[in-house]
């Protein structure tokens, strides 16, 4: 094919190419106006890759500490049973079961400057919440989304427990490594598993006992060896807030 010939031909080639992506354009010029432009940076988790359908809880058990599973552990405490007793200083969170005895889960509490204390009860339940940051949070954190829809991309995870008329829950986590670790706004993280077993285990009205962070009310702390005696105040004090933002933490 001489040149002359060549040049209309790839003229035309050229031309359906550009005419076939035409259609696409818009959607992927919108689909790009809402993605970060780092999106797989750790600040940014709801927007990591997904493999899981919101149904579907992946377990992370084996790659947990022993100490962080849940497991039913020897616990002493002046409240009734079915209680939710809150250690922030050593990242448990028990339900009371009576007879000496409590289920104990691995959670995640506030980083320095938001943890709290006090006593709070099950106000509300939902299934893979959304999650709406709060004016407070932004400012402190511009560049997170202004909503999250439920589902396991979602910071609050799989179930979320909210306390009171407080703006604090007892939540599940798209990060399960942030769990035994102070990283939150002063919400409770667990693992999404965790969370689902105890959200089934707990009625609207349940009390929970939130400790201060650190070792007021331990008797006897051998709780990384499996084994922890806990003496709750009968009366904590009430609800603290150590500078904690309380809007739609997490």
């Amino acid at each position: 094919m001489s040149a002359n010939r060549r040049f209309p031909c790839l003229c035309r080639l050229v031309l359906y190419a550009s005419l076939m992506a035409i259609p696409g354009a818009p959607a992927f010029a919108q689909a790009l106006s809402y993605v970060p432009l780092d999106r797989y940076n750790p600040a940014f988790p709801q927007y990591a890759p997904q493999t899981a359908q919101p149904g579907e809880v992946p377990s992370g058990t084996d790659e947990l500490p022993v100490a962080l599973r849940k497991q039913v552990v020897t616990y002493t405490s002046a409240e009734p049973a079915g209680t939710l007793i809150i250690d922030t200083a050593n990242t448990f969170l028990y339900l009371t079961l009576g007879n000496g005895k409590a289920l104990r889960y691995g959670i995640g509490v506030g980083r320095d400057g938001f943890t709290w204390s006090g006593i709070e009860t099950i106000s509300r339940k939902a299934e893979w919440p959304d999650w709406i940051p709060p004016a407070e949070m932004i400012a402190r954190q511009p560049y997170l989304p202004r909503w999250v829809g439920g589902g396991p991309g979602n910071p609050l995870g799989a179930r979320a427990l909210y306390l009171g008329n407080t703006d604090y829950r007892i939540h599940g986590t798209n990060d399960p490594s942030t769990i035994g670790k102070h990283v939150s706004s002063g919400c409770i993280r667990m693992r999404n598993e965790d969370v689902i077993d105890l959200f089934g285990r707990v009625d609207l009205g349940t009390k929970v006992v939130v400790l201060p962070n650190d070792n007021r009310g331990v008797v006897n702390d051998q709780h990384r060896n499996g084994v922890m005696t806990v003496q709750v105040p009968v009366q904590p004090r009430a609800i603290s807030r150590n500078n904690a933002a309380t809007s739609g933490v997490y």
